[in-house]
């Protein structure tokens, strides 16, 4: 959930800072990048080179280096950052941020900080039940930012009560609650197919076409990105998956994607069909490896085809008003008029056509050209972007759709 999430983390001086290695690792874990800035005393409680070493980033100790002039650019620190996440968050520096004081580079970030703030204080009993305390930290809350309440237990001071810096497990949840909360498509599940299939001719010879899944996986993730329950069905593809990704089937033939798609079409909202679905399929498969006979340009033998189930227009038969259903279009020639005609009698609500003939798109390239064709012959264009960007335009579209729907 956090993959691609860029987590800054500032670091104060507490005890509590003998946690942040292990906080640490755990976003790393998550797919987030980190980065930490401390303040001085934080030093003393854990070393700069054991949290450089586990974020795979230098440290922000200080504004500048008096040694050389370079400095650490705290506007930067601020742009970078998804969340800023202070912790511990001590009460001395829990003051300062509260009240606008930047005298290290931590609260300087803060000023500079556009992204969501938590602060997880973390200080001695007395210290964090103090009414200056207290209405430090009600001040940010008031200012929107999410406050990690500190835990109740054995304190450094021999006391026993709250002020404990919540767990790293704990912490972590909060942040991926965060954005999964703000997922726009939380709760929805999609059914998405990608790459080629195979039919196969013999043991090791088939049927195919060179598409490469990219652009169905990009769609998939953006998708689990947005919050959705992703089921993906992939042809033989080399591609990997986040784990956002809920479920990953993996089939070889039509037929095999097409029961797979029957198993989970009824419980999906979204259905997208991207996958390059081979139209023929060998009558006669043969077990073993056919061996090559006869003279080089010689008549060999002839394949019989018979034409495989089109999924989508299966899929789109039992289709309920509740349902959207999405679905692609490759072409060589009349591109808008193929795609407006597979539109209607695959029972889509929009399909995404691109030209085989076009430069930088389609199989194998990273790049991608779409037309957007909708039931009212509406159509946009998405111009040359990559297959990330088309992903990204293709569920702003979705998302529009479902509003629709949904009224």
């Amino acid at each position: 959930m956090l993959k691609g999430k860029n987590i800054l983390i500032g670091v104060s001086g507490s005890i509590a800072a003998y946690k942040i290695p292990y906080l640490v690792r755990l976003f790393i874990k998550e797919g987030a990048s980190v980065k930490v800035v401390m303040t001085p005393v934080a030093t003393d409680f854990v070393t700069p080179l054991t949290l450089s070493t586990l974020s795979n980033n230098p440290i922000g100790l200080a504004a500048y280096d008096p040694k050389d002039g370079s400095w650490n650019n705290h506007i930067e620190y601020g742009e970078w950052a998804d969340v800023y996440l202070i912790a511990p968050a001590s009460a001395n520096t829990i003051a300062k941020v509260a009240n606008g004081q930047s005298d290290n580079l931590l609260t300087c970030v803060y000023l500079a900080a556009r992204c969501p703030v938590f602060i997880a204080p973390a200080m001695d009993l007395d210290m964090y039940k103090h009414s200056a305390t207290q209405e430090n930290i009600e001040k940010l809350r008031n200012r929107g930012h999410q406050i990690i309440e500190p835990t109740e237990g054995h304190l450094a001071s021999g006391l026993c009560g709250a002020g404990r810096l919540e767990e790293p497990e704990n912490i972590v949840e909060r942040v991926r609650n965060f954005f999964f909360e703000k997922k726009p498509l939380k709760g929805k599940r999609f059914l998405v197919t990608a790459g080629p299939t195979y039919e196969p001719i013999d043991a090791v010879r088939f049927v195919g076409n060179f598409s490469s899944g990219k652009m169905g996986f990009a769609i998939a993730e953006e998708a689990a990105k947005r919050g959705a329950e992703v089921v993906l069905v992939a042809g033989p593809v080399s591609l990997s998956i986040s784990d956002a990704i809920s479920k990953r089937v993996d089939v070889t033939t039509a037929k095999q994607m097409l029961d797979v798609c029957q198993n989970y079409f009824s419980e999906s909202d979204i259905v997208i069909g991207v996958a390059a679905v081979a139209d023929f399929s060998p009558i006669e498969k043969k077990g073993v490896k056919l061996s090559k006979k006869g003279a080089v340009g010689s008549p060999a033998f002839s394949i019989d085809l018979l034409h495989t189930e089109d999924i989508l227009f299966s899929l789109g038969k039992q289709k309920s008003e509740k349902q959207l259903m999405v679905g692609f279009a490759l072409e060589s020639e009349n591109l808008l008029e193929n795609a407006k005609r597979k539109l209607k009698y695959k029972n889509l609500d929009m399909i995404v056509a691109n030209s085989a003939n076009e430069q930088d798109s389609g199989f194998n390239s990273d790049t991608n050209r779409v037309k957007f064709v909708f039931p009212n012959e509406e159509t946009k264009d998405s111009g040359l972007k990559s297959k990330k960007e088309i992903a990204s335009i293709i569920l702003d579209e979705i998302q529009i759709l479902e509003t629709k729907n949904s009224n």
